[in-house]
C-alpha cells in the first residue's frame, strides 16, 4: 500500500505508543482486573455457599430427618463454607502481596 507524504506544514503524526502512556494503561487494566477477580472471587464464595447449605438442606428432608435439625446443619455448612472461602481470599491477597514486596526487595 502507498503511503502519502504529509503536508509540509502539517505535524507528523506519531502511531508508536510511549512508554509512559503504555505504562499508565497497563497500570489501569491490571487495577480493573485486580478488582473484578475479587468480584468473581466472592461471587464463587457465595455461590458455593449456597449450593452447600441447599445440598445439606436436600439431603436432610429425602432422609426426613427433623427440620430444625436439618436448617441448623444447613446453617452451619453454608456459614462454615462463607467463612473458610473469605480466609482463602485473604490468604491468597496476603501471600500476593508478601511476593511482591519480596520480588521488590530483590
Amino acid at each position: 500500500m502507498l503511503t502519502r507524504k504529509p503536508y509540509p506544514d502539517q505535524l507528523a503524526l506519531e502511531l508508536a505508543p510511549d512508554d509512559e502512556l503504555e505504562a499508565v494503561i497497563e497500570a489501569r487494566v491490571a487495577e480493573r482486573a485486580e478488582a473484578n477477580a475479587m468480584r468473581w472471587r466472592f461471587r464463587l464464595i457465595i455461590i458455593e455457599s449456597v449450593m452447600m447449605a441447599s445440598l445439606i438442606l436436600a439431603a436432610g428432608f429425602m432422609l426426613e430427618l427433623p427440620a430444625e435439625d436439618v436448617l441448623r446443619g444447613a446453617g452451619i455448612v453454608g456459614a462454615g463454607c462463607f467463612l473458610t472461602g473469605l480466609m482463602l481470599i485473604g490468604l491468597t491477597g496476603a501471600a500476593s502481596r508478601l511476593l511482591a514486596w519480596s520480588r521488590r526487595r530483590t
